[in-house]
């Protein structure tokens, strides 16, 4: 079943049946819904990572630094990722691998590009990479839980066949079949919400820098391991869903490591945030160190100044009553 096989999208549930477009036009320019709510998904994450970026001890502008940077190079690993297991379909024609507007990104992909990008920019920015990976975390339940819905615009990264009360009928334009399947792309769509609100809250309560990156990895996974099970279009190693493995290898070994920070005591004054609001108040007590210093500079040149006019006045006196 490929995807440009497909018209009408229904949801017997709830009565619905449509046919989206896959593109529309401006003027000369085609635009797809695929590209266009990928774009929206990174702008939401952009925004709300800037809103929120001070909690976590970050400056908005070296976050927008990393946005500028990271950005390109996540979707450039989401795509490799995606082509390399796809290598059968990409090799006759190297240049379908930049047709990304036809769909075929691995978030997984992504996520390893995003945190070698992120490896990067704490370098370069001498930040700690926990804290940027927990508010890069929480941006990314954003853009995966809109991005999904590029899926649907794009017919693909659906489930097997079923007939669940949930399921999804596609029409097949040619054959007028109707295949019903596991809306999959909804499912991590609502997953992802619910991960977004959930990590969103917990984060004014972290202990140690890199807390909500390891609830992600744990969220996410435990929700792609079955979600993945139910897809019809799984990248495969050998018998094994490359996904689903991955899926299952972060969540437990994040859980892992979230069960022994548990036991762990930890400093707050080594976060990021206490260490940004140090330097804060260093810069703070410089600045009003500074401006005392000038205070007194200036006193002490008036107080001289004032002498000076003092012995002017009195010479000019002594030298008038000298000629009386």
């Amino acid at each position: 079943m490929h995807p440009s096989d497909f018209t009408n999208i229904s949801f017997p549930l709830f009565g619905i049946d449509i046919n989206p477009p896959r593109t529309f036009s401006i003027g000369p320019f085609t635009v797809h819904f695929y590209g266009l709510i990928i774009a929206v998904g990174l702008l939401l994450a952009v925004i709300y990572g800037c809103k929120r970026a001070k909690l976590f001890g970050i400056k908005e502008d070296d976050l927008l630094d990393g946005v500028l940077f990271v950005t390109p190079f996540a979707i450039l690993c989401a795509r490799l990722y995606y082509c390399a297991f796809e290598w059968e379909h990409y090799s006759g024609d190297l240049i379908k691998i930049l047709r990304i507007w036809d769909g075929g990104l691995a978030i997984y992909g992504g996520v390893l590009g995003a945190i070698v990008g992120v490896l990067v920019l704490c370098k370069v920015k001498k930040i700690k990479v926990g804290a940027v990976l927990d508010v890069v975390a929480i941006g990314f339940l954003i853009g995966q839980a809109m991005g999904r819905w590029g899926n649907f615009f794009n017919r693909e990264a659906f489930g097997a066949v079923t007939d669940s009360f949930l399921r999804m009928g596609l029409l097949n334009g040619e054959t007028g079949e109707v295949v019903y399947v596991h809306p999959t792309f909804l499912y991590e769509s609502l997953w992802n919400v619910a991960g977004f609100l959930m990590l969103h809250f917990l984060s004014r309560k972290r202990r140690y820098d890199g807390q909500i990156a390891l609830g992600y990895a744990a969220w996410y996974g435990l929700g792609r391991f079955f979600i993945e099970g139910l897809r019809a279009d799984s990248l495969y190693w050998g018998p094994f869903r490359v996904s689903q493995v991955l899926a299952a290898v972060s969540c437990v070994a994040a859980l892992a490591v979230l069960l022994l920070n548990m036991m762990r005591s930890h400093d707050k004054a080594k976060m990021q945030v206490s260490i940004a609001a140090a330097r804060e108040a260093a810069k703070q007590q410089e600045e009003e160190a500074k401006e005392k210093a000038e205070s007194a500079e200036e006193a002490e040149t008036e107080s001289e100044s004032e002498a000076t006019e003092e012995a002017e006045a009195e010479t000019e006196i002594e030298e008038a009553e000298s000629e009386e």
